[in-house]
Parts: C-alpha cells; sequence; structure tokens
C-alpha cells in the first residue's frame, strides 16, 4: 500500500499563499527529492493549473535559475492525478479522478507503489476530514504575512499528529514532519 505524503510551504501565521513566500535552492532541492521519493503526484484543479503554468516547460515564459531545473524536470516528470469536477481533460501526464474522492484515492493507494504526494489546500483539507493523509509535512518560513489562504480551515475535526523528523533550513525555514496518530 503506498503513503499518501502531504506537504506544504506555511508562513507563522499559518498562510500559504504561493507568492508570499519565495523558495530557495536549499528549499527547491529538498521540493525535488520528496517529489522524486513518489510515484505520482496528486493535485486538485487550482494546484494543478497553477503548477502546470509554472513548470510545465512549454509554459515557460521567464527564463529562470539553473538551481530551479531539478525541480522543474521532477515535477514535470511526473504522474499526475486531478481531482475536479470541471476540468473536461488534463494532459501534462496528468489522468483526472472524478467520483467518490475517498474510493478514489483508496484505490490509489491500495496500488504497489513508493508513494503518492499531495500538495495544496482544498484538497488536502477533504483528504484530512476522510483520515487518508499518513505524513504530513509543513516547511514553516519565519515569515508573518497576515493574508492569503490558510491550512485546513473548517476542518470538522481534529487530527493529532506525531513529530517523526525535524530539518532546519540555511533561511530560517524549519521543516517539520508528523504522523498522524491513529
Amino acid at each position: 500500500m503506498r503513503q499518501l505524503r502531504y506537504s506544504i510551504n506555511v508562513t507563522l501565521d499559518g498562510c500559504c499563499h504561493h507568492e508570499a513566500i519565495v523558495p530557495d535552492e536549499e528549499l527547491h532541492a529538498r521540493a525535488a527529492e520528496s517529489i522524486g521519493r513518489a510515484d505520482a503526484l496528486l493535485f486538485g484543479r487550482v494546484t494543478y493549473e497553477m503548477m502546470e503554468s509554472a513548470w510545465r516547460p512549454s509554459a515557460q515564459a521567464v527564463a529562470r535559475p539553473e538551481w530551479m531545473e531539478p525541480f522543474a524536470q521532477t515535477i514535470d516528470a511526473a504522474k499526475k492525478y486531478v481531482v475536479s469536477s470541471t476540468l473536461e481533460n488534463v494532459d501534462w501526464n496528468a489522468e483526472l479522478v472524478r467520483g467518490d474522492l475517498g474510493a478514489a484515492v483508496r484505490e490509489l493507494k491500495e496500488q504497489p507503489g513508493k508513494g503518492l504526494f499531495v500538495g495544496g489546500v482544498q484538497l488536502p483539507l477533504a483528504l484530512a476530514q476522510l483520515g487518508l493523509i499518513d505524513e504530513y509535512e509543513f516547511v514553516i518560513h519565519p515569515k508573518i504575512v497576515g493574508h492569503g489562504p490558510t491550512l485546513f480551515a473548517g476542518l470538522s475535526k481534529s487530527v493529532d499528529l506525531k513529530l517523526v523528523s525535524r530539518l532546519e533550513y540555511g533561511s530560517g525555514a524549519v521543516a517539520m514532519r508528523y504522523e498522524p496518530i491513529r
């Protein structure tokens, strides 16, 4: 059974707006490594479209630093599952997931492999509600922004977690990985 891992960059005040946090070379390298340890990525529509517009080779409008290339190549090559009721089709090595979210994700998790990696805000909220996330990673940045989406707003039940690792970055960001206490 594959594990479902969630990772998100977040500020000290709980905001996770992608424009508020600018990952550096070290964070990009770690993110590429994390994504590379999964068989597939699981995205909601918003995250899929945002990632596609930023990282698909044909979408690259602006030159980016060379140190971003390993992440770009990793995410470009990754198999992607996109949960959406509004998209008609997807490409970029992606497949639509429709219907009962819990059943669909359980089916993906039951397949053999290294694991699944999920990002975003709304989809992980739904997956947390269903108890389907096996590992949470919060990369907490030393910044307070006061606006933007926040993590798990509207979660109907608490999720107790056990710290399994902690990593400090040169930027002052701290990655903390947790597993649910079941």
